[in-house]
């Protein structure tokens, strides 16, 4: 009895800590019915779409953890990405080349708004939320000024014969509202082949290995040259392996069918888990989960059987991945998770949890809060990027106005909270937010003949459910007893006086 009635307890917490993902798991299956629209649609729709904006909220990981709240503050990180974007499409930067020399633009501008958005949140400490969203409201009107009075008004912006740039409005002085990125940037990172990325990876391993080698006998330490060679030999067996005519075919293309994805990652994860069987039982011979392993293996097995059903194979053989999107989504993923296991990101947490214990364990409170905004601010401007040259287009004066809305809500859907957020509630919110976002205007036309009434619909959900957050936030933030006010009362106030 005992043990049934702790179950039906968990079960019971489980449920109301995810309240709102059920929620709008529940609102997504039945938009996407009511819309009557093939999965296939909906499919391609959503990942397109958690493509273009899962790095951006991703972004919102670190501040919420350092005890920033939902960070209404990466607008400014938009801000910079947009203003080295238009630079670098006036001097016709295009391409892979033309992106990075945007994101290394963009970089210290998002560096110097993350330090100056920082600074401002040390002196409104516990009002960082609403200080981000009026910040966002004053970085607007500063960057509108830019835009529309300072490129052509005061840095003239023309042609080599004198003429205004196209990119300007007739009288030269502005920029036009919306920017054709055609030429430039526009999929510049979703058509990088995964030859290319193999062998972009080949380079790096290879540096990586004999950097940390010569930095190792520099330093006089010794250096593993078992684990270097092995290293360095298995990078090069994956490389000469990409000529192999069937291997170079397959990854001369730039789109990874999801199919093929969802294959590759059942045999990854089968290899994987029986490379660690061998590897702890029969080499190390060292305490292992085995259970854990068979289960993993087990739960591959079964999606790959999944696969097989006709509906199913439909999808996954429709949707195609931008492949090198989807690998900085993830190595995004990893960045956020190797921080916190570094003192820095530890500091951030023990921040986040308490600034008093912070001071008393000798944290940088300040200093903290400043670098995981800086943090927050360069990863916003690279996911604008990335947003911007999936997008292909470039609205000057509104593509960032949404961005923290949206994001927050994407964040708050998937489970987050404004003390806690993960990668995996992250990219769940990105999930469910867009289908609705996808299938709510086509659900509003089918049920009441009015497209705008779903889209009315999601977006009086994307504000309600930051709205909601910030109320439950505001009413379980703990109060400080009487008693407790009393104590850190500075010496000669009333508590001493009443001694």
């Amino acid at each position: 009895m005992d043990n049934r009635h702790s179950y039906l307890a968990r079960t019971k917490t489980w449920l109301f800590e995810q309240k709102v993902v059920l929620i709008f798991v529940f609102l997504s299956i039945g938009a996407i019915i009511a819309s009557k629209q093939s999965m296939v649609f909906v499919a391609g729709e959503l990942f397109t779409r958690v493509a273009r904006n899962s790095f951006l909220v991703l972004s919102l990981i670190i501040p919420v953890l350092a005890g920033l709240g939902l960070n209404f503050g990466i607008v400014v990180g938009a801000m910079a990405a947009q203003i080295a974007l238009f630079l670098t499409t006036f001097w016709g930067l295009g391409g892979v080349s033309g992106f990075l020399i945007t994101t290394a633009l963009a970089t210290p501008i998002a560096i110097l708004f993350g330090f100056l958005v920082g600074s401002l949140f040390n002196k409104i400490k516990g009002a960082e939320m609403i200080g981000g969203l009026v910040l966002g409201y004053f970085a607007d009107g500063l960057y509108q000024l830019l835009f529309l009075f300072i490129f052509g008004g005061v840095i003239p912006f023309k042609n080599p014969d004198g003429s205004p740039s196209s990119l300007m409005t007739p009288t030269g002085v502005g920029v036009k509202n919306t920017l054709d990125l055609s030429a430039t940037v526009k999929y510049s990172l979703d058509t990088v082949s995964m030859l290319t990325i193999v062998e972009i990876a080949f380079y790096l391993v290879l540096a990586a290995a004999l950097l940390s080698a010569l930095f190792r006998l520099v330093k006089k330490q010794a250096v593993d040259w078992k684990k270097t060679g092995l290293t360095v030999a298995a990078a090069l067996l994956v490389y000469a392996l990409t000529f192999v005519p069937a291997i170079e075919q397959f990854l001369a293309t730039d789109r990874l069918v999801l199919l093929s994805a969802v294959e590759l990652g059942v045999l990854a994860t089968i290899l994987w888990q029986a490379g660690k069987f061998v590897w702890f039982s029969f080499i190390k011979k060292a305490p292992f989960n085995k259970k854990k392993c068979l289960a993993a293996v087990i739960a591959a097995g079964i999606l790959y059987g999944l696969t097989w059903l006709d509906a199913v194979y439909k999808v996954l053989i429709a949707v195609k991945l931008p492949v090198m999107t989807y690998l900085c989504i993830g190595a995004l993923c990893l960045f956020n998770q190797a921080l916190m296991r570094t003192r820095l990101g530890q500091n951030m947490r023990t921040v986040g949890q308490s600034r008093v214990v912070a001071n008393a364990a000798g944290i940088n409170v300040d200093r903290t809060r400043i670098i995981a905004m800086i943090f927050s601010t360069v990863l916003a401007s690279w996911g604008q990027l990335i947003y911007l040259q999936n997008i292909g287009t470039f609205a000057t004066y509104g593509a960032h106005t949404q961005v923290g809305q949206f994001a927050i809500a994407s964040l708050l859907v998937g489970g987050a909270s404004v003390q806690k957020a993960t990668n995996k509630q992250a990219i769940l919110g990105v999930v469910l937010f867009h289908t609705l976002f996808i299938v709510a205007p086509l659900a509003g036309k089918e049920l009441f003949g009015n497209a705008m009434i779903g889209e009315y619909f999601r977006v009086f959900i994307s504000y309600g459910v930051i709205a909601m957050s910030l109320a439950m936030h505001a009413w379980k933030k703990p109060k400080p007893k009487a008693g407790q006010r009393v104590r850190l009362q500075p010496q000669g106030g009333p508590a001493n006086k009443a001694a």
